[in-house]
């Protein structure tokens, strides 16, 4: 099973880009789209299934133009799970999941911390996130979390540790909440077959920053330790360009 996560900082605007004909090159059983920023009537979704994805789920934001997120799948699903029942997180469009026989795929966009208010809500946003899914474990074991997480992991995931290391995103406080994450069960499946440092999946629009790959690895496939003996690879694919973010791969084999 081939997922592949994506911020495509407006699903409008990426479609405009060429995003389906990369899609179809792409070719995933499962994407999972961040930042759509529109409603499911505001797009042509008869393109999406024509492209190859019959099966689509969208959870918009309250406020129209905002966050929200989609799943698009090849197969059906044997269910939908339409945010996370967290008032304040579901107002925003920030999850959505569907359950397969072996794996149940999310899709999740965590708030950034523009400024004060952001950063305690999105402080508030991680410690109510984590207590749902210590609970949705428990129901639900085999667990891909696909997404934007606002958060570079490691001093190896962002261009310049030093100058940002007040910046959020890069904050000490966010850094340990997602390195406890991680250690609460799920496997960085990008960091588990690759090392290497000046991979990432967000450049900013200024300076230059993509070409001279300034860059942070806030996108992250989180897999369940559960899964560890299923996985097969995981790739970041900058190549793709309908946004400042790049899609990312992971994919994983299951016994027939």
């Amino acid at each position: 099973m081939k997922i592949i996560s994506y911020n495509v900082n407006g699903i409008r605007a990426a479609l405009r880009k060429g995003f389906l004909d990369w899609l179809q090159i792409a070719n995933p059983d499962v994407i999972c789209i961040q930042e759509t920023k529109a409603n499911k009537d505001q797009v042509d979704v008869e393109a999406i299934e024509k492209a190859g994805y019959p099966y689509h789920y969208w959870f918009s934001a309250n406020k129209k133009g905002y966050s929200g997120v989609a799943i698009f799948s090849k197969h059906k699903p044997n269910h939908v799970e339409y945010g996370t029942g967290i008032d304040y997180m579901d107002f925003e469009g920030r999850n959505i999941r569907v359950d397969f026989d072996s794996v149940s795929i999310m899709s999740l966009y965590l708030p950034s911390g523009t400024n004060l208010a952001r950063l305690e809500h999105k402080f508030t946003f991680m410690a109510d996130f984590q207590k749902y899914i210590d609970t949705l474990k428990k129901e639900i074991p085999n667990l891909v979390i696909c997404g934007d997480y606002n958060i570079c992991h490691q001093a190896i995931d962002i261009h310049d540790p030093v100058r940002n290391k007040n910046v959020s995103g890069f904050l000490p406080v966010e850094r340990e909440w997602l390195d406890n994450f991680m250690k609460r069960g799920f496997i960085d499946s990008f960091r588990f077959f690759n090392q290497e440092p000046h991979n990432y999946t967000w450049w900013s629009y200024r300076a230059n920053a993509r070409n001279n790959n300034k860059g942070w690895r806030i996108d992250y496939n989180l897999v369940s330790e559960t899964l560890k003996e299923n996985l097969k690879r995981a790739v970041i694919l900058p190549e793709a360009k309908h946004s400042d973010h790049c899609p990312l791969l992971v994919e994983l084999e299951f016994p027939q």
